[in-house]
């Protein structure tokens, strides 16, 4: 209880505490060691995964981190819990983050994942697990990336499918000179779909 208040003797009209924002601390402790190289430059495949952060009134977002997991090119995890048995590619990480630079801008040089069993008997598209982190954001948001040029893959996939179209359409990197892009939209026209774990 405030001092104003205990004087006033009405602590029924106390103000709530303001909000706090999360951040911009990313950059102290979040970083890695390897940061955006998921996979070396000289890796078979090595391809470079970019893209912009966009907040709800559609301005980029300088001071934010994804992270990404991912399968390698054969659709396996580099880790002993892989149940296929762990395949360690060369150059291949599986892992990294990348900070937003001024203008919202993230990289990955990484290798486009293979196919990965559902668990169900089918499969999932090559995609990439993305995890995002900026101020203002209480928790971490959770995404998918998939790859445009996928369309069969992309058709069979069981979480793609259970997304409205427009919504599957936000999480398509599309092919660029080097690679493929795709922006993440926090909010408001374009969201990228967001998933619950």
């Amino acid at each position: 209880m405030s001092t104003t208040a205990r004087r006033a003797g009405n602590p029924a009209k106390l103000a709530l505490t303001p909000s706090q924002t999360v951040g911009p601390y990313l950059s102290i402790g979040l970083t890695w060691p390897d940061g955006p190289e998921v996979a070396a430059p000289d890796a078979p495949g090595a391809l470079v995964l970019s893209g912009r952060l966009i907040d709800g009134a559609g301005d980029t977002v300088p001071d934010g981190m994804l992270e990404i997991w991912q399968a390698d090119a054969a659709g396996r995890f580099d880790s002993a819990e892989d149940p296929r048995g762990a395949l360690a590619t060369p150059g291949f990480r599986g892992y990294g983050r990348s900070l937003t630079d001024a203008g919202g801008r993230f990289w990955f040089r990484t290798v486009k994942p293979g196919a990965l069993p559902d668990g169900e008997g089918g499969w999932q598209a090559p995609h990439v697990d993305v995890t995002v982190m900026a101020r203002g954001l209480l928790d971490r948001l959770v995404t998918r990336v998939y790859f445009a040029d996928e369309e069969e893959a992309n058709a069979a996939d069981p979480v793609l499918a259970s997304l409205p179209a427009a919504a599957r359409d936000t999480l398509l990197a599309r092919p660029t000179a080097d690679g493929y892009a795709l922006d993440v939209v926090l909010q408001g026209p374009g969201e990228t779909a967001f998933f619950r774990l």
